[in-house]
C-alpha cells in the first residue's frame, strides 16, 4: 500500500532555505510539495509538485492572509514549512487565524521567537540564566568600547537580523563612528572570541518541554553571504552537552539552528535561530531530515525517531540549471 502523502507547503522555494526544505523531502515519499515564493523559478518548480506566486502585497494587508487562506484551501494543505524570516514572522503573528483553518505550521514558541529576535535582549537573558556569555555592550565611545570589551579588533553586529549579514569589525575610532551612526539603533558590540576554524552550527528539532531530538554538529566555514559554505559532521561532547542544558532552558519547539564559537575549551553560544537554517540541507544529506521530523511531530503526534548520523564533509558549489522551452 503506497505511504499517505502530507500536503506541506513550503515557502522561500526561491531561496537556499526552502529550496532545501522542499529537496529534504524526497519526490512521491511522505509529502506532495506546494512550494511558495515571490518569483517562481524554472528550478524550484523541478522539486515542487505544485507552485504559488506571492501576491505584490505587503505581509500586514488583509490581502495576503487572505492568499494564504484560498491556497490552504485549495491544495488541501495540512502543514506549513516556513523558509523565509519574514515568513516564520507572519505566521507567528498570525497564529490563530492559521489554527482556525485546521492547517499545521512549524513554529518555534512565540517566546523564543520573542527573545530571539533581538541579539542584545538574548545575550542578556542568556547570561542571566548562568551561562558562559560573550561580552557585549552598546558603549557611547570607541574609548568605552575599549574599555569595557578589550583591545581592538572588536565586532559590531545587528541587533535585530539574520545570518552574518552586516557583522563588521572594528579596529578604530573612525570605524566606530561610521558603522555606529550607519545602522542607528540597530547594533551591539562584542569581544571577539575563537577563530573562523572553531564555529560550528548544531541542530536540534525541539519538542516543547526541553526535549529534542539530535544534536547533529558541524564545524563550519561561511560564505561571504553569510551561509555555511563548507561543513564537517562530528561530534563534540562539550558542545552537545551545553546544547542539552540551553535546549532544557530555553525550551524550543520544531528546527532550532544553534551557534557556537569555542574559545579554550569553552563553546559561547553566538545565537539561537528559532527556525530552518541555511544547513538544513546539508543536515538532511547526513540523516538529520528535520522536514520530515515536522511531518511526524505535527502531523502524525509522535515523537520523531533519533535519526542515525553519518559523519563527513560537505562543501556547497554553484552549479548551471538548464532547461529548454516546450
Amino acid at each position: 500500500m503506497a505511504e499517505k502523502q502530507t500536503t506541506v507547503a513550503v515557502t522561500g522555494v526561491g531561496a537556499l532555505i526552502g529550496q532545501g526544505i522542499a529537496r529534504s523531502l524526497h519526490p512521491g515519499g511522505r509529502a506532495r510539495i506546494v512550494g511558495v515564493d515571490r518569483r517562481i523559478t524554472p528550478f524550484s518548480r523541478t522539486f515542487c509538485d505544485a507552485v504559488e506566486q506571492k501576491p505584490a502585497v505587503d505581509e500586514t494587508s488583509p490581502a495576503y492572509l487572505d492568499f494564504w487562506r484560498e491556497l490552504v484551501e485549495q491544495h488541501g494543505v495540512e502543514l506549513i514549512l516556513p523558509g523565509l524570516s519574514v515568513d516564520m514572522d507572519f505566521f507567528n503573528g498570525n497564529r490563530a487565524a492559521f489554527r482556525d483553518m485546521g492547517v499545521k505550521i512549524a513554529l518555534n514558541s512565540e517566546t523564543l521567537i520573542s527573545l530571539c529576535a533581538d541579539k542584545y535582549d538574548f545575550q542578556a537573558a542568556y547570561g542571566a540564566a548562568g551561562f558562559p556569555v560573550i561580552p557585549s555592550a552598546r558603549p557611547e565611545s570607541w574609548e568605552a568600547a575599549l574599555s569595557g570589551l578589550g583591545p581592538a579588533p572588536l565586532l559590531l553586529k545587528p541587533r535585530r537580523g539574520e545570518g552574518s549579514a552586516g557583522i563588521v569589525r572594528l579596529s578604530d575610532a573612525e570605524d566606530f563612528a561610521y558603522w555606529t551612526r550607519r545602522n542607528g539603533d540597530n547594533w551591539l558590540i562584542q569581544t571577539i572570541v575563537g577563530a573562523d576554524a572553531d564555529e560550528y552550527t548544531v541542530g536540534i528539532y525541539g519538542l516543547g518541554d526541553g526535549a529534542y531530538v539530535g544534536p547533529i554538529i558541524m564545524r563550519r566555514r561561511l560564505t561571504r553571504s553569510g551561509h555555511t559554505g563548507e561543513a564537517e559532521v562530528l561530534d563534540h561532547p562539550v558542545i552537545a552537552e551545553l546544547t542539552g542544558r540551553i535546549a532544557h532552558r530555553f525550551q524550543p519547539v520544531g528546527p532550532t539552528n544553534l551557534q557556537f564559537r569555542i574559545e579554550g575549551d569553552t563553546p559561547y553560544l553566538l545565537e539561537i535561530n528559532p527556525r530552518f537554517s541555511s544547513s538544513c540541507s546539508l543536515r538532511a544529506a547526513f540523516g538529520f531530515v528535520e522536514a520530515e521530523m515536522c511531518i511526524d511531530h505535527l502531523i502524525e503526534g509522535r515523537m520523531p525517531d533519533q535519526p542515525v548520523i553519518r559523519h563527513g564533509f560537505a562543501h556547497r558549489y554553484n552549479e548551471d540549471f538548464i532547461g529548454e522551452h516546450s
